[in-house]
């Protein structure tokens, strides 16, 4: 089946809610075989909804709508479906039934205005709305269906999960899709696309290639469309095998897992620890180690010494080599780390020194120029990085880079001597 995604609101049109709906829905479409065309955010107008549905009946087999379905004077989808589909409003017990009983469980009076939310399409088949009072509507027209759902989140998910996939999985044969994620650090996409293009280019027709690319990261997803789970998952299975053997240095987990998540997975398995001592990164590999819950048990502290005095105190620093190198240097950030092995007592020191941007940089160190170190009790290693001139993404990818730096370390990978 190929669908479409219409969703209903003046408020996504204006920034004033996040199209959170249309994402979550299009995923899970998609793991029940069904390949979303296209997504649109329309306002609450009859226009605009006739418009939306004219434009994709005839190129999709199911258009799913969210939003409008309220009881409130501005909620007109139903209405309008009502005119599209040249049907009259209805009452139905049923769903008057459902909106009695989520009132009396809220020790609340069913209005008017309520109990005209049990007013529904004649031609359309009513869908159970277990959280809410709006039902929701399938309707069938030459072949092809809509179905018309709230916009609350709260209500369209269980709806969509319990009642209508499985109903659209009872009507029509859907093929298997399944989706391969591999996690990439420290190679842009168009070197990473030129490095694998042989393999890419033997992949068979039933699997396709797609780059997802984000500052300091490149996800590779693999899709297999067929009728057989189990050969799928091997195909797949077989190519990522294949791929490891082109970028196995450069892969970091799968499935979207988060970089911080895979280096505390790491850690925890070797029972290691590690501290960070951060100067241009300003705290933001030690907020990344602390978003993963649990990660206590191996991420010990941080000193953020983004002043060459406090570099100089804090981590014991020289300041005779900060002004002979600068503090953007191996020597310095060697120093940083070996300084925050010592103070932190870990197995482990990360540290970060560079010119984040927009300003300070030079021609013998532009902007985006960053040094990392990785100490440990086997001795460190520095790696120069130069990041580019945009400071956000410049602290994003130097994190990263430093995180993948410490798990090859961790893994054996590479060595510290």
């Amino acid at each position: 089946m190929i669908a479409e995604i219409i969703s209903i609101g003046d408020e996504l049109l204006i920034g004033q809610v996040i199209n959170t709906n249309a994402s979550w829905m299009g995923e899970l479409l998609n793991r029940n075989g069904i390949n979303v065309k296209q997504i649109k955010a329309i306002a609450d107008d009859k226009t605009a909804i006739f418009e939306a549905i004219n434009a994709s009946i005839n190129s999709v087999d199911l258009i799913l709508l969210t939003g409008g379905l309220g009881p409130t004077k501005d909620d007109i989808t139903k209405h309008t479906l009502c005119e599209y589909f040249d049907t009259k409003l209805v009452f139905n017990d049923d769903a008057f039934a459902r909106i009695k009983k989520i009132f009396r469980f809220r020790n609340f009076e069913v209005t008017d205005v309520n109990k005209a939310q049990a007013e529904l399409p004649e031609s359309c088949m009513p869908i159970i709305n277990s959280n809410g009072t709006a039902s929701g509507m399938w309707f069938e027209k030459n072949g092809k269906v809509l179905v018309s759902m709230p916009g609350v989140p709260f209500e369209m998910k269980p709806m969509m999960e319990n009642e209508i996939i499985p109903l659209i999985k009872s009507k029509y044969k859907t093929p298997i899709i399944l989706h391969k994620t591999i996690m990439t650090q420290g190679v842009g996409e168009s070197f990473l696309a030129k490095k694998i293009e042989d393999w890419e280019d033997s992949l068979p027709s039933n699997i396709k290639l797609a780059y997802l690319p984000q500052p300091g990261i490149v996800r590779l997803r693999l899709s297999a469309i067929g009728d057989n789970s189990e050969k799928c998952e091997k195909y797949i299975a077989e190519l990522v095998e294949k791929l490891k053997l082109l970028i196995g240095d450069i892969i970091f987990g799968y499935d979207d897992i988060l970089l911080e998540e895979a280096v505390g997975q790491s850690l925890k398995l070797h029972q290691k620890t590690v501290a960070t001592a951060e100067s241009c990164t300003g705290g933001y590999i030690a907020h990344l180690f602390t978003s993963i819950a649990g990660s206590s048990d191996y991420y010990k502290g941080s000193s953020v010494t983004y002043a060459n005095e406090i570099k100089e105190k804090m981590l014991d620093v020289s300041k005779y080599d900060i002004e002979k190198e600068g503090a953007v240097s191996e020597t310095v950030v060697k120093q940083m780390a070996l300084g925050a092995l010592q103070k932190f007592g870990t197995d482990y020191a990360i540290a970060t020194s560079g010119i984040a941007g927009p300003d300070g940089g030079t021609l013998e160190k532009p902007i985006g120029t960053t040094w990392i170190a990785i100490a440990g009790s086997d001795g460190i290693i520095a790696e120069k990085h130069h990041f580019g001139e945009h400071r956000g993404r410049n602290i994003r990818r130097a994190s990263l880079t430093a995180l993948f730096m410490l798990k090859k370390v961790v893994e054996g990978i590479t060595s510290l001597q």
